[in-house]
């Protein structure tokens, strides 16, 4: 099944300082409801990122996991490109996805990011109607924007992420670990009938929570 879903979230900030936000990987990822980054691994043609989502309906839950890599990014554009890769671990089906994001500011003081998703999936995941993805990634993306915009009144504007410190030249020569494994917290599974509130997310559940691992990954390079 292919489907192209289109989604948009508005970042109480303006864009000089709201895209080096959005695009730090592990200060947004507990952002998203149910998703947690694990690692990123260094490779030839750069690099790749790991991380998981965690899902619940009722007292089933299960677990997905994926990677994604940039295919390109302009900071001075405000956008970038990535292919990711998910899976279920209990082997019920796969998805892949293009995807893009842009953003473009609204006012002096605010930001929209607007997250195109071009997703093909195959297997028992598939196996429900168009049309449901769109709505429950929607309500998933509100979610994370309002927990983004919560995260940056409550911690402010780093200056560093604006802006490189005077050590940032240094940073970037050091060689980048093979692996770099992420000690984030460990997360809750996001409950996806409290998001969607109707049976038949039982079906759509797996290919929502692949969607949600794919927008997680879409993040920047760390150097």
């Amino acid at each position: 099944m292919a489907e192209q879903l289109i989604n948009e979230f508005t970042v109480n900030r303006p864009i000089d300082e709201a895209w080096p936000i959005i695009t730090d990987v592990e200060r947004i990822a507990p952002c998203l409801p149910g998703a947690q980054l694990t690692e990123v691994r260094q490779t030839d043609d750069g690099e790749v990122y790991s991380g998981n989502v965690k899902v619940k309906l009722g007292a089933i839950a299960t677990e997905f996991r994926g990677d994604a890599y940039f295919v390109e990014r302009d900071d001075a554009a405000y956008s970038c490109k990535l292919n990711g890769k998910g899976r279920d671990t209990k082997g019920r089906g796969n998805a892949s996805a293009d995807i893009a994001a842009q953003a473009e500011s609204l006012s002096p003081t605010s930001t929209k990011v607007t997250v195109t998703t071009d997703l093909h999936i195959t297997g028992k995941i598939a196996q429900f109607g168009r049309g449901i993805l769109g709505d429950v990634s929607a309500k998933l993306i509100d979610h994370f924007a309002q927990n983004l915009n919560e995260m940056i009144d409550a911690d402010g504007i780093d200056a560093a992420a604006v802006q490189p410190s005077d050590g940032a030249a240094e940073a970037e020569a050091t060689a980048p670990a093979a692996v770099r494994k992420i000690d984030g917290p460990a997360t809750e599974p996001i409950d996806l009938m409290e998001i969607g509130g109707s049976s038949v997310l039982k079906r759509a559940a797996p290919a929502i929570a692949v969607i949600l691992l794919l927008l997680l990954l879409l993040r920047r390079r760390r150097s």
